[in-house]
């Protein structure tokens, strides 16, 4: 894979159908394949709940991931701009730490990234539009950011409805999904793959890929993936 053009967008808002549904995992399958491909990649979680402290703060279990999936060195200040303890909606702990989470904050630690990086892969808080204040939500900072998104679709029974409004959500925010990603999160879920047929009919969107539940396994994106979802609105 070469490195984007100088006019295609420096990253990717990896988005989910809710909490819990593998954005984590995505996003380092993506920053590990940009790695293989001779990117330099940077992992983001602008806003993460749940946290232990450690000699430079609170640290998350997902930007640790994040952290050593990809291969740029950054501050964790940049890496993951607002932290906290409890593992709880993002808008109640920074009400709880008397903090305001400022999506202009955010956007100037993700353009030092991308001073660093080649492409910043960023991962969203919970759902799409989960709350971050009293007058931001996630939708509002992927528009903010301005790029392309991944969703991640939590394999289980509701999320079909829950993939096309959060594709719904993504569009009217003024955003391109250029891809999804089926990942297995129910071991019992009945009819996967028609379920999967359903969405690919419906999200108008390309798989990029299909995870069977497999929990503790460090999935593969297709290097072909990683590339559409890179290149999308690059200028020739």
């Amino acid at each position: 894979m070469s490195r984007p053009g100088r006019h295609a967008p420096r990253g990717i808002f990896v988005t989910g159908t809710d909490t819990g549904v593998g954005k984590t995992r995505a996003a380092c399958a993506l920053l590990r394949a940009l790695v293989r491909a001779g990117s330099r990649a940077a992992g983001m979680k602008p806003v993460a709940a749940g946290a232990v402290r450690d000699a430079e703060g609170w640290l998350n279990d997902d930007v640790a991931a994040l952290s050593a999936a990809g291969n740029v060195t950054a501050p964790r200040r940049l890496i993951n701009p607002y932290c906290f303890e409890p593992a709880i909606a993002p808008h109640i702990a920074a009400a709880q730490a008397g903090i305001a989470i400022e999506p202009d904050v955010i956007a100037q630690a993700f353009g030092e990234l991308v001073a660093r990086a080649d492409v910043v892969v960023v991962e969203g808080a919970g759902g799409f539009c989960v709350p971050l204040g009293p007058q931001t939500d996630g939708a509002g900072l992927a528009q903010r950011l301005a790029l392309p998104v991944v969703l991640v679709v939590g394999l289980r029974l509701g999320c079909l409805n829950h993939a096309l409004l959060t594709a719904q959500a993504v569009r009217a925010h003024g955003l391109q999904l250029c891809g999804w990603i089926a990942n297995g999160i129910d071991p019992a879920m009945a009819a996967v793959a028609e379920n999967v047929s359903t969405l690919a009919a419906r999200l108008a969107a390309p798989l990029l890929a299909h995870w069977d539940y497999a929990p503790d396994a460090s999935p593969i994106l297709p290097p072909d993936a990683v590339q559409r979802a890179v290149n999308v609105g690059r200028a020739d």
